[in-house]
């Protein structure tokens, strides 16, 4: 039996509107996460990502895959595994054929979640919604370790029932106290047995509870921090 690893898929840097450096939120997951496993998933940018890991490189069995959260016209989507970046402002249908085209993964993160933000192209600043369903996703992140976000988690749970699609966990940090919040569980220990558990659905979500002092900070950069957002 392959020894079980973790990955947390969902993340963000100073590249975008998240508080920590690349390098700093690979050395939070390293030594402190009890992750294998991270994803970089700057909005509209894979600067962060890039940067994250060529600073794991020099780290062994740690690995950081290089992702980005689309902007797309329908809501965010998370592409796995790049080559390079997916351009915001298209349909949903289009950043998924964006991101298979160069042989990526693409996730439906925080699919219900709803607001009535816009980015200042247009662009909703929410999840995709009933086309989680419609829509050739890989996966189907079903735990956001955002506060206040488990009746959105509960119904895309309810969903992936129905779809039988990998089920994925992402902590969504924006600071180093959400870093693996929540999680993906998978057989082994690398992306590439990552991604074969993707594909072939032997994934499992989990989250571990906030610790007191992590909900503070994450009330201070819900006040203080401005959504990033890229001119298209």
């Amino acid at each position: 039996m392959v020894a079980p690893g973790r990955a947390d898929l969902h993340m963000h840097t100073t590249a975008s509107d998240g508080w920590p450096t690349p390098e700093e939120l690979v050395e939070h997951a390293a030594r402190r996460a009890k992750l294998d496993v991270i994803a970089v998933t700057d909005h509209d940018t894979i600067d962060g990502a890039l940067r994250a890991r060529e600073h794991a490189s020099k780290r062994a069995r740690f690995h950081v895959i290089v992702g980005e959260e689309v902007s797309s016209r329908d809501g965010h989507i998370v592409a796995l595994f790049l080559e390079r970046k997916v351009r915001p402002g298209m349909s949903a249908a289009a950043t998924l054929d964006a991101i298979h085209d160069q042989g990526g993964l693409a996730i439906a993160v925080h699919p219900f979640w709803r607001t009535q933000r816009q980015v200042r192209n247009g662009n909703p600043v929410h999840g995709v919604g009933w086309l989680a369903a419609e829509l050739a996703f890989d996966g189907i992140e079903v735990e956001n370790a955002t506060p206040g976000f488990y009746l959105f988690n509960q119904l895309a749970r309810r969903l992936n029932l129905g779809l039988g699609a990998a089920e994925l966990g992402g902590s969504d940090a924006h600071i180093v106290d959400a870093v693996g919040r929540a999680f993906t569980e998978f057989p082994g220990k690398t992306p590439l047995e990552l991604r074969k558990a993707i594909e072939t659905g032997q994934t499992r979500a989990g989250r571990r509870r906030y610790k007191a002092v992590g909900l503070v900070r994450y009330a201070a950069w819900g006040l203080n921090h401005q959504r990033y957002v890229v001119a298209v």
